[in-house]
């Protein structure tokens, strides 16, 4: 790798993907020491795995990833396809499954290649016109990138990755200049759509969460069950915690599931106030580099990427830690680089391989850009 982009990467976005990540151990470490830290192990594993793809990542220049994006686009809308055909796990079928214990989430890596490929085809429309992205067919044809796997993610069900998608999907088309007429006409469109929604498409399951998001108290030993426990862990741990291994909601079993979607109450509960705020201050670190990223890219390519991937991990961070709260419906989202998963795990760090790759390629006296 050139010594010039080795001094251009923007480090500290790896540093606190680190921290974060062994963060996550330690809570693993105390969530899993019934199981035999299973999980804990597997986790080290995939980061094994992990890093190895993330420099790969980095070595090759993103535009010529980004060439080929549309390929694996293709196979992962067959993946995405074929996934509806397997076993539901949780109640959803999300997952292909290897061998036991073991199982491949497609809409994870999906991730990857819609937002490489949904900017790639930005920059060619705009190579020819500037202004092609506010030209609604043009607009509805790179949409189409977004919608196809959207609708089949919504299809598993899986909400929670499917609003990823569309966060994304906004913030990238933020920074490509998307008029303001369309921004008004797609809240007016949402605004009206929601209660439609809700009434008309949602499953009784997903309204179910958000009527208990509204009010836990309604089936508290059922859908309120969760969320319930999660803010007595969050609330019993104060400033310091009660210690690993010592907390009451994570170690009597009352946290489920503890490893994913409610790895930030044994945080709190365990690690108290203190660590909790610290894994939030990373991640607004983590995302306020990656969006300095975007801002000084060589390229509207670099700077679409990035900013999909902002919302990738924005959206994660709001959402896993609101839901642990109360303050947000539970979707089942995993906290990027914490949560136990193979499959979020490497695709996370693939983004991180990214993020690195697009900074060490800038010139770094490009400080702000029209484009933003």
């Amino acid at each position: 790798m050139k010594a010039r982009i080795l001094k251009n990467i923007e480090w500290g976005i790896l540093i606190c993907c680190i921290a974060l990540f062994i963060i996550g151990c330690i809570s693993l470490y105390s969530a899993t020491q019934e199981a035999n830290y299973v999980e804990l192990k597997r986790q080290i594993l995939w980061l094994i795995v992990s890093l190895p793809i993330m420099i790969a990542v980095i070595c090759i220049d993103y535009s010529t990833i980004a060439k080929i994006a549309p390929i694996f686009y293709g196979i992962f809308i067959i993946l995405l396809i074929a996934v509806l055909f397997t076993k539901p796990i949780n109640g959803a079928s999300s997952w292909f499954t290897i061998r036991e214990g073991v199982q491949i989430q497609p809409s994870e890596f999906a991730k990857i290649f819609v937002i490489m490929t949904f900017a790639y085809l930005m920059v060619i429309f705009q190579k020819k016109d500037k202004n092609a992205i506010n030209k609604p067919w043009k607009l509805l044809a790179v949409l189409a990138v977004v919608i196809v796997p959207v609708l089949l993610i919504i299809k598993q069900p899986d909400y929670g990755t499917a609003i990823a998608f569309m966060i994304a999907t906004i913030l990238m088309l933020f920074v490509a200049g998307i008029d303001k007429r369309y921004i008004i006409g797609a809240i007016l469109i949402v605004a009206i759509a929601l209660p439609l929604v809700y009434f008309f498409v949602l499953p009784d399951h997903a309204k179910t969460r958000i009527d208990v998001f509204l009010n836990p108290n309604l089936d508290a030993r059922g859908a309120g069950y969760n969320v319930i426990q999660s803010k007595l862990a969050i609330g019993s741990g104060g400033l310091l915690g009660m210690g690993l291994l010592k907390g009451n909601q994570t170690q009597l079993g009352f946290l489920y599931p503890k490893t994913t979607d409610f790895i930030f109450s044994v945080i709190g509960e365990e690690m108290g106030f203190l660590v909790a705020g610290a894994v939030i201050v990373l991640y607004v670190i983590l995302i306020t580099k990656a969006i300095y990223v975007a801002k000084t890219a060589k390229d509207d390519l670099g700077s679409y990427i990035a900013m999909g991937i902002v919302g990738i991990f924005l959206f994660h961070m709001i959402e896993n830690i609101g839901m642990t709260m109360g303050l947000l419906p539970i979707t089942g989202v995993p906290l990027p680089f914490v949560s136990y998963g193979g499959s979020s795990l490497v695709t996370n760090f693939i983004c991180i391989g990214l993020l690195l790759n697009i900074s060490g390629r800038r010139q770094k006296t490009i400080f702000m850009d029209e484009r933003l």
